[in-house]
């Protein structure tokens, strides 16, 4: 039980935190991703930047640790650890973006979706490093690195921030740029939620209305073909194209259309930023495998959330990923032994995304870029707690099958399980992380997915209760 401060029954009588047995409870703490079950001392939901100080002021003054979730599309990595002290603080309720088209820029609160960014940069010929959903927060995306079918020409998004607004642990509201509060600037992109709760952040947008992008799809009884001739393609690829080849296997079910439901396919989507005869010549050796769809045409930006078919909406599931050094021949048998043709697997999809170009090149962040060619993602169907302990063993198999060609790092946004995120880290980030968390949050009141930059055996104490 905790101790209902003044402050926190005010805010409680306004319906911004939620207590256990409270009408608003249960809906503040589902996460997106519906597998996870996170059962905080308290749940708070507010609506204004403003609400946001007074909830970090209450919480830190009743003794309690903070857990700032912007979806909960990575809350497995927080899922099963005690929070019988924490409160978790969800920021669906703040959310908004106002584009300046001439300095092509875009400011986006604490919980806004992809999609709202997108659509907005959209109406002047702008476009977003966003992922492959819409309805993926901003903020986490961002402060992990962020992936875009953007990436191997304009880096990740963490790379195109200016500005982080965030609430730090004394409850002061913080601007961090690369001119004031740069340590703390330089920390929370890739340091994630660590170090505050982000209430805001200025993203530069890119000079891009449409966009040759698309997918190519085969029965997976072609995926040998399929993705030896990809992998080889990507071997000396121009970085204006990011890809990625999908194993995929979907259930029967009405809600799908006919071209998926019960179907086991091989897909590559993505997109490629050059004219339509550059991009069509440069598709032309997989366009050869002769798909069985071919999507890739000119499409206006905004629809490029559509490319890469993630669920609508919230769903149950589990994963695992890791980041490949190399994909030579020994390598894709593996992959294929695990997930291709022939395999009887629970899992919905196995993705390799194509790495490399801008992704590679260092800027000054705590994830200065990815050292990796390749990253792996399994990722199984959870509507139940037996069918997710099956999900994930497979999952597992995937990564570890692969184990042979990783890299010795991992990238957090894709991280569905704790994991010890020094790895993520060279030694001398990890190593300023840790000083600057010191600084801004010296009694640990910050609990993300992956603790960064804390005490990591006070964070395992806390973690086995």
């Amino acid at each position: 039980m905790i101790t209902l401060t003044t402050e926190l029954e005010a805010l409680r009588a306004a319906g911004t935190v939620h207590l256990p047995g409270d009408p608003g409870y249960a809906d503040a703490c589902t996460p997106w991703n519906l597998a996870v079950r996170l059962e905080p001392a308290a749940a708070a939901v507010p609506r204004s930047i403003t609400e946001v100080v007074a909830v970090v002021r209450a919480a830190v003054a009743a003794g309690l640790r903070i857990a700032p979730q912007s979806t909960g599309h990575g809350a497995a990595a927080l899922g099963g650890r005690p929070l019988d002290d924490a409160l978790l603080l969800r920021l669906s309720g703040l959310s908004g973006v106002s584009v300046d088209p001439a300095g092509r820029t875009a400011r986006v609160l604490g919980g806004t979706l992809w999609r709202d960014v997108v659509s907005a940069a959209a109406l002047h010929g702008l476009a977003a490093p966003h992922g492959s959903a819409g309805d993926v927060a901003v903020a986490g995306y961002v402060l992990g690195g962020g992936l875009s079918f953007y990436g191997r020409q304009h880096g990740l998004a963490s790379a195109h921030v200016r500005a982080v607004e965030l609430v730090t642990a004394d409850g002061a509201l913080v601007r961090a740029t690369r001119d004031e509060h740069e340590d703390l600037f330089w920390a929370i992109r890739g340091g994630g939620g660590n170090f505050g709760v982000v209430v805001a952040i200025e993203l530069d947008l890119l000079p891009i209305s449409d966009v040759f992008a698309g997918m190519l799809l085969w029965d997976l009884s072609q995926a040998e073909d399929v993705a030896r001739t990809w992998i080889e393609w990507t071997r000396d690829l121009p970085r204006s194209a990011t890809t990625s080849l999908r194993f995929m296997r979907f259930p029967p079910v009405p809600e799908l259309p006919p071209f998926l439901s019960g179907r086991e396919l091989v897909v590559i989507d993505g997109a490629v930023l050059d004219s339509d005869e550059a991009a069509a010549e440069l598709l032309a050796p997989l366009r050869r495998l002769r798909p069985e769809i071919d999507t890739f045409a000119r499409i206006p930006a905004e629809r490029l959330l559509d490319v890469h078919m993630d669920p609508p909406g919230p769903v149950p599931a589990v994963g695992d990923q890791t980041l490949l050094s190399a994909l030579p021949e020994p390598a894709l048998d593996a992959l294929l032994g695990v997930a291709g043709p022939g395999v009887r697997s629970p899992l919905m999809f196995v993705e390799l995304r194509h790495l490399g170009g801008a992704l590679a090149e260092p800027q000054d962040a705590a994830v200065a870029a990815i050292d990796a060619a390749y990253a792996l993602i399994a990722v199984a169907p959870a509507p139940t707690p037996e069918l997710a302990a099956i999900g994930s063993a497979a999952a597992a198999g995937v990564a570890a099958a692969m184990r042979e060609w990783s890299a010795p790092s991992v990238f957090l946004n894709f991280t569905e399980r704790p994991v010890d995120a020094r790895t993520a880290f060279t030694p001398e980030a990890w190593e300023r992380l840790s000083s600057i968390r010191r600084s801004v949050d010296p009694t640990g009141v910050w609990v993300a997915a992956h603790a960064v930059g804390a005490d990591l055996a006070t964070e395992s104490d806390r973690m086995n209760g």
